[in-house]
């Protein structure tokens, strides 16, 4: 089957990419063509650690010279526009958390699918942004994992050791190559790329584009119906 291709780097604590998640599949909803949506990791904070202490809230209110209600301001617009598109969010209470781990159990789920990577993708967003729930936790990952169907041994094994940790890094250096400096950044068929939550409307223009341009109309030379059959028989 031929189909638009979109990778997609993203991280499981970014809001944008959330949004942007949910614009794309506004456009998809429209989109009469088949598409494979594929997860890349990218992580917005490298240096967050493994053991959560501090909320969003907290942690953007201390990084600007406040307290949690300064960064709880910082956030209410983004929360504001996530409302637009459906998503209430928590993010002022989610915790600040290294999300290698995450991005690690996403390339095991895909490894199963794309269809099972991206509904742990959903749910590791939901877990984090809806729920406000540690994404670093690996009780919660567990959680989330056993939610969309994964083996429950293989999550313990990647959980406790440092498999899949290369591919993440490998996507980390690809969007690098590709010249992304942050996400949500979309690829579509390895030649457009779109950075940013755009509206649901450009995603449309780009796939569109992209389904033209893998499937050329032909120019049809000639086209006297004369000498031409068809359904109804052949002109005589």
């Amino acid at each position: 089957m031929i189909y638009v291709k979109i990778e997609i780097w993203s991280d499981v604590v970014c809001p944008w990419c959330f949004i942007g998640k949910r614009r794309l599949e506004t456009a998809l909803a429209t989109f009469e063509h088949p598409v494979e949506v594929v997860y890349r990791s990218f992580q917005l904070d490298p240096g967050a650690p493994r053991e959560a202490t501090q909320t969003v809230a907290e942690h953007l209110g201390a990084k600007y010279g406040g307290g949690a209600a300064e960064g709880q301001q910082m956030i209410d617009r983004v929360e504001a526009v996530a409302a637009e598109e459906g998503l209430l969010f928590r993010l002022g209470e989610a915790k600040r958390g290294n999300t290698v781990d995450a991005h690690r159990l996403l390339h095991l789920a895909l490894a199963d699918g794309p269809d099972v990577q991206a509904r742990l993708k959903e749910e590791l967003l939901a877990a984090y942004f809806l729920r406000a729930e540690n994404v670093a936790d690996h009780d919660v990952l567990a959680k989330a994992a056993a939610t969309v169907g994964l083996d429950e041994v293989r999550v313990k094994e990647v959980l406790a050791g440092n498999e899949y940790a290369d591919a993440v890094e490998s996507d980390i250096r690809r969007a690098a190559a590709l010249g992304a400096t942050g996400v949500p950044f979309f690829v579509i068929d390895e030649k457009y790329g779109v950075s940013g939550a755009q509206p649901a409307e450009t995603f449309t223009q780009v796939l569109e584009r992209a389904w033209s341009e893998s499937h050329p109309l032909l120019d049809i030379v000639g086209g006297n119906a004369d000498e031409t059959c068809g359904p109804d028989g052949c002109a005589i």
